[in-house]
């Protein structure tokens, strides 16, 4: 029997013709992959897939609904929508904090404003005004502000006072933003994660253009730092359930800080990650995507599965 692999896919050019086209020529008929094609979902439609890989699902919200229903019916989903629709900032830095990862100092802070028929017997929990003196006691200046769920480096700011904070929080609307320890780094790293054990970590520069910001450098860590970082990468999306993703540390002192770790649908464009990466990324993919589809329930489980 043919096993189908859907690829779910959003402004990207060059990853998905090579995947799908690594897939079927290593799958040799028995394994075959293509663009998913959806119209409408039943509740009681069989999966047409074996596996599908999310690249878009969190700015198509239908694509998520039924990736939530193709779990349920027995597709292998990557990543996986539950844990994905789950996704926070503030939850995750505190839950690496509880395994044994550096990260920054984190505070979410309330909304500045809040949907329009909210009354102020439904505020009554919280404490007004905030005690921002505290709370930069706690983070130091400078500091990060960005929202708690998102990406983009969207609506993020650098404040380096008290002034600057209420600045840019004054024009975060109805968005929940998180607060953070700036980490003064003198190496920064990204790593590209795949199926949760394989980890490629990439000198990187934010301070670039996004073309140039992946930087060939094979020497860039010493085998301690590096074993680290591959150990701490692991250690994240296994945490996070996620089995493609990629992982940022900023490295100050010698120690790498997890800076930014929910990007389940990252940027595997080969004229930005760089021609090598790129056939990194594309020979894993593929492997995730065969492994997946000839042993069904090898890599993710439900909860509800214990009732069907």
């Amino acid at each position: 029997m043919t096993r189908k692999v859907g690829l779910m896919i959003g402004r990207e050019e060059s990853f998905p013709a090579a995947f799908v086209d690594e897939v079927n020529r290593r799958g040799e008929g028995e394994v075959v992959a293509e663009l998913a094609k959806l119209g409408g979902t039943r509740m009681d439609e069989p999966p047409a897939y074996a596996v599908l890989i999310d690249r878009i699902s969190h700015e198509v919200p239908y694509y998520r609904a039924h990736l939530k229903y193709a779990a349920l019916a027995g597709t292998a989903v990557i990543n996986n929508p539950f844990w994905w629709s789950a996704d926070e900032k503030f939850f995750g830095t505190a839950l690496l904090a509880r395994r044994g990862v550096a990260v920054p100092k984190t505070v979410v802070l309330p909304n500045r404003d809040h949907i329009e028929d909210i009354s102020p017997e439904s505020l009554r929990n919280l404490v007004y005004p905030l005690d921002w003196a505290a709370i930069l006691d706690y983070v130091g200046l400078p500091a990060i502000l960005k929202p708690n769920t998102g990406g983009g480096f969207k609506q993020v700011y650098l404040v380096r006072s008290l002034s600057e904070l209420w600045d840019a929080y004054d024009q975060t609307g109805l968005q929940t933003m998180i607060l953070q320890e700036y980490i003064e780094h003198d190496h920064y790293v990204r790593c590209i994660c795949i199926g949760r054990r394989h980890i490629l970590p990439i000198r990187w520069d934010p301070r670039l253009p996004w073309t140039e910001r992946y930087i060939v450098d094979h020497d860039h860590l010493s085998s301690e730092l590096g074993a680290r970082v591959v150990r701490d990468a692991q250690l994240i999306c296994e945490a996070l359930g996620y089995d493609m993703n990629t992982v940022e540390f900023g490295i100050r002192d010698g120690v790498p800080y997890a800076i930014d770790f929910l990007n389940p649908a990252p940027d595997f464009e080969r004229g930005r990650i760089r021609e090598p990466y790129f056939q990194w990324v594309i020979k894993h993919m593929t492997d995730l995507a065969i492994e997946l589809a000839l042993q069904p329930g090898s890599r993710q489980t439900m909860r509800w599965e214990a009732f069907l």
